[in-house]
């Protein structure tokens, strides 16, 4: 009897590769259809599908979600303006310096949008009048700041991206940021809030169309398009990157913080025991010095003082006496 399991398995093979082929054609079509609609979209449409994953990803950061459930600390909203700072700094500094640049003047608004005047007066309330000197920030934030300078010099119209994520991310969820952190920290209104106020700002929806708007009418070839939404996406994962440097930053202070109680309270245990020991050697190192002086003055030796503990307990207690009565009269 010939077998049969050849020839099917063959068969079975032959329609699976069939399968896949089509499969394979089925997403080749798709993906041009895809790039061919986004291709088709306004440049604001373009930045929102592409980093639709990477804005999922940063919404589920530890840090915002400590936000998202009002959770947020004194400690991490210091660290986190300290970043801010560096960040806008060097986005407002590149803008400046490309006010005229095709790209960016139609997405250059400093009065309604400028944040780095408002993180300055916050740093100063927590920080006090020498908050430059204190500030501190984790590589990460560094590392956004000089992609911010670099883009600046080489490519301004990269600036469109990082300008659309942080700007208009900062004016849709301000306000409700600016809620959290007032109640989660018990913050009086505008101490220390000022980064989520946009006083230049009448009504956030109808500026943010304003915004894509003049974004959208930028025109840039397909290279610069291309790059401005690979731009984007990095522009989300440099401002994860923040986040999760944020967060470790600060667990190793709350580490050290908490070393530092284990260690103080070590310590306070020592000196409860230690030093009392140590006083109560030197209280018998006194006794005997004394033991000696008064065994002197009574005219008793001192091989009796060794060799009979009642002696040497009276002795002690005329010592004792003695101390009391010096005590006294020196008070």
């Amino acid at each position: 009897m010939i077998s049969a399991g050849p020839a099917y398995l063959q068969l079975s093979i032959g329609k699976t590769h069939r399968r896949k082929k089509r499969q394979t054609i089925t997403d080749m079509e798709t993906q041009k259809i895809n790039k061919e609609e986004l291709c088709n979209r306004d440049l604001s449409e373009q930045i929102k599908a592409v980093t639709k994953d990477s804005h999922v990803r940063a919404e589920n950061t530890e840090l915002m979600l400590a936000y998202q459930r009002g959770n947020i600390s004194l400690a991490q909203y210091k660290l986190f303006l300290c970043s801010l700072h560096e960040i806008y700094q060097a986005l407002e500094e590149a803008l400046d310096n490309n006010s005229n640049h095709a790209s960016v003047a139609p997405i250059y608004f400093p009065m309604e949008l400028a944040r780095l005047e408002s993180l300055e007066k916050d740093l100063e309330h927590f920080y006090g009048p020498n908050w430059r000197e204190k500030i501190v920030v984790p590589a990460a934030t560094k590392r956004y700041a000089h992609r911010l300078r670099q883009i600046g010099k080489d490519n301004p119209e990269y600036l469109v991206s990082h300008a659309y994520t942080r700007y208009l991310g900062d004016l849709s969820g301000g306000t409700v940021l600016g809620r959290i952190t007032q109640k989660s920290l018990g913050l009086k209104s505008g101490e220390g809030l000022l980064f989520f106020s946009f006083p230049g700002v009448s009504s956030p929806n109808r500026f943010k169309q304003l915004y894509r708007s003049r974004m959208n009418s930028i025109e840039l070839s397909d290279e610069e398009r291309k790059g401005v939404l690979d731009e984007a996406v990095l522009a989300f994962e440099l401002n994860i990157q923040v986040f999760d440097d944020l967060q470790k930053m600060l667990s190793e202070t709350e580490g050290e913080t908490k070393s530092d109680i284990l260690t103080k309270n070590e310590s306070m245990s020592e000196s409860m025991h230690t030093p009392s020991c140590t006083r109560h050697l030197a209280t018998h190192s006194k006794l005997d010095e004394g033991e000696k002086l008064m065994a002197k003055s009574l005219q008793i030796q001192p091989s009796l003082i060794h060799s009979s503990p009642f002696i040497r307990m009276l002795l002690g207690i005329c010592v004792a006496l003695a101390t009391v009565g010096m005590g006294i009269y020196a008070f």
